[in-house]
């Protein structure tokens, strides 16, 4: 991952002058991420849970994902602190497999919700209850736990291993992603029978904004990860660890965390309170 997950190994000789850069860098993504991320996501947490929105039933994984980007701000201020702290390292790599498996998680459970509500609307409404989606995120934080053990355990001595896992969970979870993109756009191409007027325009707007949806989560998915999959097969062909070369898959990871809580804040019109 970032200079949190590589900070323990043992770079290439660089000048001292190269490695203040990319500790500053890294320190100042992860503050900003703090500073701004944080109360982001909280507000739009809150939100969710005060009933400004649509409900919590209807947006119960936008809800899991905020949870889990505030886990990843709280990584960023346990990586700035460990400069001086070396007593947190263990819980700063504990919070890494949050970062590796908390959002493409919940994207994609946001983007299945979208490809059953469009390509199988029967299935979608017998699964639409609550408590199916609470099955679904409790299967999904099993898997972050273990995801947050298995960093724990790996990045230290096995970091080789890290980086075939960050980097075959990210195209396993964006294969799922195409494949619902495909198929809402095949969907939306098609009309259903009996389909007239103003029907099949509300339809279509319906298919529209799920296309989009998934197309954004999809396109954010590959900005988050295909940097780190990057470096991660750079350092799997090489065995060799550049910290510099994992600045810009933090920037962007940065970055694109900042997309969902923007989309929701502008459809439940929060986004002036925000600015």
């Amino acid at each position: 991952m970032n200079n949190s997950t590589l900070n323990f190994t043992l770079p290439e000789p660089s000048t001292t002058k190269a490695i203040g850069i990319v500790e500053t860098v890294n320190i100042c993504m992860n503050s900003f991420s703090f500073l701004v991320g944080l109360p982001t996501h909280c507000y739009v947490a809150w939100l969710i849970i005060s009933g400004a929105g649509n409900g919590v039933a209807s947006e119960f994984f936008i809800l899991n994902l905020s949870v889990s980007e505030i886990g990843f701000c709280v990584n960023c201020l346990t990586f700035v602190l460990s400069q001086w702290f070396s007593c947190i390292v263990a819980f700063k790599l504990f919070l890494i497999g949050l970062i590796v498996s908390g959002r493409p998680l919940f994207q994609c459970l946001m983007c299945v919700e979208r490809y059953l509500a469009v390509v199988h609307p029967v299935t979608f409404l017998k699964y639409k209850p609550l408590r199916y989606r609470v099955i679904c995120c409790t299967v999904a934080w099993i898997v972050i736990l273990g995801s947050c053990f298995c960093c724990l355990f790996t990045i230290l001595k096995h970091y080789i291993v890290h980086m075939w896992f960050l980097s075959v969970q990210f195209l396993f979870f964006f294969l799922i992603q195409l494949f619902c993109l495909v198929a809402v756009l095949r969907a939306l191409k098609q009309s259903g029978p009996g389909e007239r007027g103003r029907e099949r325009e509300e339809e279509n707007h319906m298919k529209r904004r799920a296309f989009n949806l998934i197309l954004i989560t999809t396109v954010t998915m590959v900005i988050t990860y295909a940097p780190y999959c990057i470096s991660g097969f750079l350092t799997i062909v090489t065995e060799k660890v550049f910290e510099a070369q994992w600045v810009p898959g933090l920037f962007c990871y940065v970055l694109a965390g900042f997309v969902q809580p923007v989309l929701y804040l502008h459809r439940a019109r929060k986004l002036s309170c925000l600015l």
